[in-house]
């Protein structure tokens, strides 16, 4: 196993100087989160560990602009080991396959906890400066970086307790005595927000003695200590070595919990806000251009948060997304989504959304909590588990409540409230495209790409919920899948392609081009983009239902003069007169250029 260290062992005076701007904004935040601590060498060691001793630092830190992305910016969303064939590394076939099927379409890719793990399909990590052997190793990260931007995750909330690091907790050895959270099973914490419903405190034996750590996830995921500086450093420092290995975007997993301080709910904290602006902040300054993505699976105005003043997360999930989709899609209303993308502000200036209709951990409940009544969401969650689907509850004062569906996205579109049908394909194509539309950088999941089924075996073997929709793919199998143009992953992932290279050519889905929530009746769901300078309009407009219907050419702001044509089937609309007509599930882009690619 690896030896833990510590920035606190290798914090030096840096030997360059650290620009104005930077070191009053360092002061200001290491003062609030740290009083207790000398701002002045706490600014010394953070310059340190996050650039190192001969890194460079920008003389001027980026402001908030729409520089860092545009509509070509896309993401998948993968295990390292998602595909195997039992002989080669799976980073290798990953590589392959992503350059073979994705490349020219899809330019980035979101690499799930890459490291050596004991738990938690690697969010138990051990290692976080360290490949996972049996996944490939830094060669081949960095390989894939050379040819997408690459997004990591920074698990900064928890560690694996076989770390070396909680290994030298438990035998008292500083600076890693203080490393991790600990409370008496005296106090009370009924107050504490937590996604799981497993105790919270897990008794140890220390050199100092039995202690009790805090574990917000599992037994298995220990809490950091953040209110110790030394934490701190360390995840700069570890932050750094990603950034040198090609790490472009830094997914903050599980952010919301990170400062912890009893008699509070332990989420959202002041503090908490405040270390993300201290990553922020040393990120502008870094010369590779690096965004924050914060995940907080939580209440939409809560996960708003997380932008901050543009000075916090560059890009929140946006986590309402998919339960609303799924309600919208299966009962054939738009009443809901409506609602909530008419009260969604623009994304500030520098941020953006990123939206996704699924994930390695399912289609979370809790962001649809206030904004879709509870009896609709039930009778939801009870369609999905028709159609296989599975529930995982979460703890909160006064009881478990549902958190997440456990499901394949193709599969929760088997069918309607009615049952199933026929149409699992268009409704499942017809989310994918709405999620293409919105503003923000759309994600797409893997499993979600090539049309994969439930893997109720892999929740027999494995023993949770999520492992239905981490099944491990034979390579050679889905090659043969996806190069047979009959096979229904390959017919999905085409498609997927062609939107997406569609979608990558149009200036009016740039991430922050205006849009304007259209009022077409429950059974559409529409929305108006524009360009950020005005030259290109897209009316986005889907068909919720099973059944074929128009709408009048009239109710669109159809500017006269120009010519309008459906950029899915390349169809001429025309302003003012006649219907427009939607087959079952129907995504139309109309817009007055025309497509190119």
């Amino acid at each position: 196993m690896t030896e833990p260290r510590t920035a606190q062992g290798t914090a030096q005076k840096v030997p360059h100087s650290v620009p104005t701007r930077l070191a009053n904004g360092l002061r200001q935040l290491l003062g609030s989160i740290y009083p207790a601590h000398d701002a002045t060498t706490l600014i010394e060691e953070v310059v340190s560990a996050f650039f190192g001793p001969e890194g460079q630092v920008r003389r001027r830190g980026r402001v908030p602009a729409n520089s860092l992305w545009s509509e070509k910016d896309n993401y998948v969303i993968t295990y390292g080991n998602t595909l195997v064939d039992g002989e080669h590394k799976p980073l290798d076939l990953l590589y392959d396959f992503t350059t073979r099927y994705l490349e020219g379409a899809f330019s980035g890719v979101h690499i799930l906890p890459y490291f050596p793990f004991t738990s938690d399909d690697g969010f138990a990590i051990t290692d976080y400066r360290q490949v996972n052997s049996q996944l490939g190793d830094w060669e081949d990260i960095s390989r894939i970086a050379g040819h997408f931007r690459l997004m990591s995750d920074l698990v900064l909330n928890h560690c694996s307790s076989q770390s070396a690091m909680f290994s030298e907790f438990l035998q008292g050895h500083e600076p890693w005595d203080r490393f991790f959270f600990t409370a008496s099973p005296d106090d009370d914490l009924s107050g504490v927000v937590r996604p799981r419903t497993s105790p919270l405190l897990r008794a140890v034996e220390t050199a100092n003695g039995i202690r009790h750590v805090w574990c917000t996830f599992s037994h298995d995921q220990v809490d950091f200590d953040f209110s110790n500086p030394r934490v701190l450093l360390e995840f700069l420092d570890i932050i750094r070595g990603h950034v040198e290995r090609g790490v472009r975007t830094m997914r903050l997993d599980a952010v919301a919990y990170l400062w912890k301080e009893l008699g509070t709910p332990c989420i959202h904290l002041r503090q908490t806000h405040e270390v993300i602006r201290l990553i922020r902040l040393l990120c502008d300054y870094c010369e590779a251009p690096v965004v924050l993505i914060t995940e907080t699976n939580v209440p939409n105005v809560e996960n708003l948060s997380y932008f901050g003043n543009r000075n916090e997360a560059h890009m929140i999930y946006n986590f309402a997304l998919p339960p609303l989709l799924l309600h919208a899609l299966l009962g054939g209303t738009s009443k809901y989504l409506n609602a909530w993308q008419m009260a969604m502000p623009p994304a500030q200036l520098g941020c953006a959304y990123f939206n996704f209709s699924a994930s390695h951990d399912g289609i979370g409940l809790r962001p649809a909590e206030g904004l879709v009544p509870e009896e609709e969401m039930q009778e939801v969650i009870e369609t999905v588990q028709g159609f296989g689907g599975l529930v995982s509850l979460y703890a909160r004062p006064g009881g478990s409540r549902p958190y997440e569906l456990n499901v394949s996205l193709f599969d929760a579109f088997a069918g309607t409230h009615a049952g199933r049908d026929g149409h699992q394909m268009e409704r499942f194509l017809c989310c994918q495209a709405i999620v293409m539309g919105l503003e923000g950088i759309p994600a797409f999941y893997i499993h979600s790409l090539v049309a994969s089924a439930n893997d109720h075996d892999g929740v027999e073997k494995l023993g949770y919920n999520r492992a239905i929709n981490r099944r491990r793919l034979d390579y050679g199998e889905l090659r043969a899948a996806l190069d047979d143009p009959e096979s229904m992953r390959s017919k999905v992932l085409s498609r997927l392609r062609e939107m997406v290279r569609l979608r990558s050519a149009q200036p009016a889905f740039h991430p922050n081009a205006t849009q304007f929530t259209l009022q077409l009746g429950e059974p559409f769901f529409g929305f108006w983009r524009q360009s950020l300078d005005r030259a290109q309009s897209i009316f986005a407009i889907s068909n919720l239902t099973p059944h074929a219907r128009s709408i009048p050419a009239m109710s669109l702001n159809l500017i006269d003069g120009d010519e309008w044509s459906d950029l899915l089937t390349g169809e001429p609309v025309k302003p003012l007169s006649g219907e427009i007509v939607f087959a079952p599930y129907q995504t139309r882009w109309i817009s007055n250029r025309q497509k190119t690619q």
